[in-house]
């Protein structure tokens, strides 16, 4: 495995157009803006990467201040309460994309985002707190405890709202492969472990968000995450 300082080289070789800031990007909010951001706005991000899924983002984004109006602007308490009948009636409604199962997975979700902001105070301060040395136990929280926040569904929302974790995207998985950290795309636990102390060998030498980390480390394949 490359030290950091090598994976900057290899992706500035690769990319000698762009400067190493670009190659990182953006780096994650800060524990103070993700512990103020309410529930509801953290609620609407979870929902809206769950109905991305397998669909243009541009196309969900347009639909989504109807998605606002008809889940009561995603307070978690109102979500929660929605009946069947409520849920099938959305099905006929032509301004939201009628997936029956992602919009049951909102009702589902609001629970689990009811539960943890009561025993945390707040479901960004929950966020916050988790170290991201163990951001996989993380992802395995949301997909176990959550409804369709499995795959890179769990990452994927945490990266909109952001906290800091890294992305298995396909080049993400080609590049751990090519620096020997794993044989295949990592999905059962012990490879995520392998892939966690990855990342944390690579924060702890070059002091950088898992986000930066994992884009470089697309960068150091030719393309980005």
């Amino acid at each position: 495995m490359k030290a950091f300082s090598e994976l900057c080289i290899q992706a500035q070789n690769l990319h000698p157009e762009l400067s190493l800031e670009a190659m990182l990007g953006p780096g994650p909010r800060s524990p103070e803006e993700l512990i103020a951001t309410p529930d509801d706005r953290l609620f609407s991000d979870m929902t809206r990467r769950i109905f991305r899924a397998g669909l243009k983002h541009s196309l969900v984004d347009s639909k989504w201040p109807a998605f606002e109006t008809a889940f009561f602007g995603f307070d978690p308490y109102k979500v929660s309460l929605l009946s069947d009948e409520q849920i099938e009636k959305m099905m006929q409604n032509e301004a939201l994309i009628r997936h029956l199962g992602k919009l049951k997975a909102a009702r589902a979700n609001a629970l689990l985002v009811s539960e943890i902001s009561e025993q945390k105070g707040g479901l960004g301060r929950f966020l916050a707190e988790w170290p991201v040395t163990d951001i996989v136990s993380l992802w395995t929280l949301l997909k176990k405890e959550g409804t369709q926040l499995g795959g890179n569904s769990g990452a994927s929302f945490l990266r909109m709202v952001g906290k800091d974790t890294f992305m298995l995207t396909d080049d993400v998985v080609t590049a751990l492969r090519a620096q020997g950290v794993v044989d295949k795309k990592p999905t059962a636990q012990r490879d995520l472990k392998l892939v966690q102390e990855a990342f944390n060998a690579w924060h702890a030498e070059s002091g950088k968000p898992m986000c930066q980390i994992s884009r470089l480390l697309a960068h150091s394949i030719g393309r980005h995450d």
